[in-house]
């Protein structure tokens, strides 16, 4: 592996347990600790961990931070003003409707406000976001002096408590999608990307080390990307890169109900594109009804017509093999359709995501 690769403050941590580490949006990360189906089940059924410290937190600061943020994230961020700690989940746009990334927004005060992007993009939105923010004249600040830890499952909150009992007070009462600094620098969150409960927390880099092997002496299993993306998947979760780009727009990425068109006088970065965009396409679950493992990129036919996996897998918790498809619209839940798999077209059903919530099956 590449000496150029990124490492977060973790890395020498993950190699130490033999985690086997693969080059990912241009960091070294682990793929998994041993088996990554046992880490899978280990976030459904008890408590799992995940280091997320590649992810990017950008602090965004002014008095205009507000109208900066209503223009440049499709999501309508005046819905969570006001309410410190309270966060909102965003696609961030190009002029054309494209997605240049989905990140989560953190409101803090009027003035102050963070977003969570994704690790890949990071460097894209930063020149991004840097561009649009010279008209408000807010700063953007990329957080790198600080850790991020996924800790996700039934029993994720109640073992976080177990290792830190001064964060309880402040998090028992937290509601999903909110966050609350429970010490300077560190925010404790209830959002995740797994379908399980549990929390995000971010911290300073010389402080995660320290808690990741409480975390650890306390049973919670290390986790690596490759069950972060069955979790992801099970949960019916877009990944950036795979289920949507800057070439599709995120009315035909399942992404609609994260556009805000409701006030008309908002002029948000895409939105002249995404109301005349076409719909001929969209984002539809699948379930495999017979053996065999859907890919991204394998052909999909349905009635309306020839589609595309965009992710697959086999579902650890399900025992068959799901996927996301951008298909031709008009397509319901419970229709057929047909995955090619090895030059055969192998029978699924449309399903409605996600498979899987807090470790039922839904499908």
């Amino acid at each position: 592996m590449s000496d150029s690769l990124r490492k977060t403050p973790l890395h020498d941590t993950h190699v130490a347990l033999g985690a086997r580490m693969v080059d990912f949006g241009g960091w070294s990360m682990p793929l998994a600790y041993g088996s990554q189906i046992e880490e899978h089940h280990a976030v459904r059924r008890k408590a799992g961990m995940f280091d997320v410290s590649h992810m990017l937190n950008v602090d965004i600061a002014g008095g205009r931070a507000p109208d900066f943020l209503l223009h440049l994230l499709a999501n309508d961020v005046g819905r969570i003003a006001g309410q410190p700690g309270r966060a909102l989940y965003s696609c961030m746009l190009r002029p054309d409707g494209g997605v240049i990334d989905d990140l989560i927004v953190y409101f803090f005060r009027s003035d102050c406000w963070r977003a969570v992007v994704n690790a890949g993009t990071a460097d894209k939105d930063l020149a991004w976001m840097n561009a649009q923010a010279a008209a408000f004249g807010v700063t953007i600040t990329a957080r790198r002096d600080l850790a991020m830890l996924a800790v996700q499952g039934p029993e994720a909150r109640a073992l976080v408590w177990a290792v830190r009992p001064a964060w309880k007070a402040g998090t028992e009462a937290l509601k999903p999608f909110w966050g609350v600094h429970v010490a300077d620098e560190i925010l404790v969150a209830r959002t995740g990307y797994t379908g399980e409960d549990g929390f995000e927390i971010v911290l300073p880099a010389d402080q995660v080390a320290a808690l990741w092997a409480d975390l650890a002496a306390a049973g919670v299993q290390a986790c690596g990307l490759g069950a972060r993306d069955t979790l992801r998947l099970e949960a019916g979760l877009n990944l950036y890169g795979q289920d949507m780009d800057e070439s599709v727009h995120p009315l035909e990425s399942g992404l609609g109900w994260t556009v805000s068109f409701k006030d008309a006088a908002r002029d948000f970065i895409g939105r002249a594109a995404l109301e005349q965009a076409d719909r001929s396409r969209q984002l539809v679950g699948l379930k495999l009804l017979e053996r065999g493992v859907m890919r991204a990129h394998m052909k999909v036919r349905t009635a309306q017509g020839e589609g595309e996996l965009t992710s697959g897998s086999m579902a650890p918790t399900l025992g068959f093999s799901v996927g996301l498809a951008r298909v031709p619209a008009g397509s319901q839940p419970g229709e057929s359709a047909e995955v090619e798999i090895r030059g055969k077209w192998v029978p699924a059903q449309i399903v409605q995501a996600p498979f899987v919530r807090q470790g039922k099956a839904l499908v």
